[in-house]
């Protein structure tokens, strides 16, 4: 039992935040990376949906109402209710920001929360990986990992989208190492 719920979870985060907010990188930066969360409707979509949705309800509980039914539309209200919270909810969480900046001796990671906490993360370019774990299932994960310390990256975007951010910090780390990606090593 142990071994599934194992399997089921992805790596786990053990880098430490900063407790003061890191200096800005000296010199060229090689990825400077704003990620956010996607929302497929817009806020005058929002406004629509509830106006459409109020109406339907209003309409349906005067319905019900006449019918007899007096208690049905008041649960027509707290579905109304319901959604425009579950909505206030999803938009908060769409403030969530995470900024990826690459550069020749470190990479910064600062993690802005819907609450407003921002987290700041420092790891060393030279001695960081990338890894992709389970690329294109749901629960894919982009984890930076160096000197024991683990940090995911993205966990908000799509599965899709989190292996392209695995694949540009990759080739952001090799640019600022002096590789190229295409080099393998060797004579």
């Amino acid at each position: 039992m142990n071994a599934m719920f194992a399997q089921m979870r992805g790596p786990i985060e053990t880098c430490p935040p900063e407790a003061v907010l890191p200096e800005e990188p000296d010199g060229a930066l090689f990825m400077d990376a704003v990620l956010s969360p996607n929302r497929s409707l817009p806020n005058p979509g929002f406004v629509i949906l509830m106006v459409v949705l109020c109406g339907v309800s209003f309409l349906a509980g005067l319905v019900y109402w006449r019918m007899g039914a007096w208690p049905v539309p008041f649960f027509f209200g707290i579905d109304v209710l319901l959604v425009w919270l579950a909505f206030k909810i999803s938009y908060r969480d769409g403030q969530q920001r995470e900024i990826i900046r690459v550069s020749r001796d470190r990479i910064l990671v600062h993690r802005k929360h819907p609450n407003g906490a921002v987290r700041h993360f420092v790891l060393p370019t030279g001695w960081t990986r990338v890894i992709v774990h389970k690329p294109g299932l749901h629960d894919a994960a982009v984890e930076l990992k160096a000197s024991g310390n683990r940090l995911i990256v993205g966990a908000f975007l799509s599965p899709a989208e989190r292996p392209d951010l695995g694949e540009a910090i990759e080739r952001a780390i090799l640019q600022a190492r002096g590789l190229s990606a295409q080099e393998t090593g060797g004579d």
